[in-house]
């Protein structure tokens, strides 16, 4: 069944057609999910409030982009949403300068994917998301802004306060695998 097929048949509310989407893109929305999420489970939530919302709306869709991007949209707004009304992302009281650029190395190929991850799901929510939307996703402080319910000012903000959480995470991560590597060489040398 084509695209066209399938999103028609979801519009009259055919549960198989709207399973036949699920299985095809739901890998690709749990991704999406667990960039904004704090843990997997979470992100499980975020993708079957996400689905919900888009077999809901799907009636919108107008095939005039690719289905793929409108379901992201759908997907990041959904979970933002929900993080909108949570009460820690109403303002940020931290007076971080946002306008000192934070060096950050991005070669952080020797960390794995899996730990960069757990860094970036360990943020606090308010940094989490806006590094994941403006670093990862491409939006605009003021899109950013936008879709937290802040102002693009607190958007720079906490993506300035977002690196350098991660840079700290980074260079512990790294330093403790220099001081292994030390205690391992003496350790080798004491034999």
């Amino acid at each position: 069944m084509s695209l066209e097929e399938l999103v028609e048949n979801c519009k009259q509310g055919d549960r198989k057609a709207q399973e036949q989407l699920y299985r095809e893109y739901s890998p690709t929305l749990f991704g999406t999910c667990l960039k904004y999420s704090r843990n997997k489970t979470e992100a499980e939530d975020n993708l079957h409030d996400s689905f919900m919302t888009i077999f809901d709306k799907i009636g919108q869709y107008t095939a005039k982009g690719s289905f793929e991007g409108w379901a992201k949209r759908i997907t990041v707004n959904t979970v933002m949403q929900k993080y909108r009304k949570e009460e820690h992302l109403k303002l940020v009281t931290d007076n971080f300068e946002y306008e000192v650029e934070i060096e950050v190395d991005y070669d952080y190929a020797d960390l794995g994917l899996e730990t960069l991850l757990g860094y970036i799901q360990e943020l606090p929510n308010k940094y989490r998301l806006t590094f994941n939307l403006y670093v990862l996703d491409g939006y605009s402080h003021a899109e950013i802004g936008s879709l937290l319910g802040t102002s693009p000012g607190t958007s720079k903000s906490n993506l300035a306060r977002a690196r350098l959480i991660l840079r700290e995470k980074i260079e512990t991560k790294r330093n403790i695998a220099v001081i292994g590597l030390l205690l391992l060489i003496l350790m080798e040398s004491c034999l």
